[in-house]
């Protein structure tokens, strides 16, 4: 029994051709998972370009490997969003207990405890998270808003910096620096 195809030698040029231009933009998908590409196209980017940039690496830095992990991230960044920082704490706190090396993990619980204004496990937890995973400029970025809660400006403006140089449109730290600018800097006469 054969199959009659017509166009046989048709389709399997179009496959062919579908496949050839289909591997470079499969390539080119792959290496937008590495973070240290991800960090360099972030520095040079157009501001459009940064915001895809961002959620990229957000989206790297947020798989743990591990669904339950990954669920347990989810559930507590989703209540934080909703205000619940007792239920973020509680969720975000077993992902740490469960994955210490997980950066990420760090962070969050240090969001949710800076929102309870539990600022001294909140340092703790951005120190655990950078010491993970030092680019993170969000992670960064906290530890300059919480030294600038404690009147650190020059320290905090620092750290604004420091999250600049990783991603330069990062609008928190843009309006961080400008806001303290003067301050650190001095007026010109």
């Amino acid at each position: 029994m054969s199959i009659r195809c017509p166009n046989l030698k048709g389709i399997v040029a179009a496959l062919a051709v579908l496949v050839t231009y289909s591997l470079p933009v499969t390539a080119q998908s792959a290496d937008l998972q590495d973070e240290a590409e991800l960090l360099t196209a972030l520095a040079t980017a157009d501001d459009a370009e940064a915001k895809r940039l961002d959620r990229q690496l957000t989206a790297v830095w947020s798989k743990s490997g591990s669904a339950a992990i990954d669920l347990l991230l989810k559930r507590g960044r989703d209540a934080l969003e909703v205000g619940d920082i007792p239920t973020a704490i509680e969720h975000l706190t077993a992902l740490t207990d469960h994955a210490p090396g997980f950066a990420e993990g760090w962070h969050a619980r240090a969001s949710a405890y800076f929102g309870a204004e539990l600022f001294g496990p909140a340092m703790a937890d951005l120190e655990r998270a950078l010491t993970l995973n030092p680019n993170n400029y969000n992670a960064i970025f906290g530890l300059g808003a919480i030294l600038e809660t404690f009147g650190k400006d020059s320290l905090a403006y620092e750290a604004y910096q420091r999250a600049l140089a990783l991603h330069p449109h990062h609008e928190g730290a843009i309006q961080a620096t400008e806001r303290l600018k003067t301050q650190i800097e001095g007026r010109s006469l």
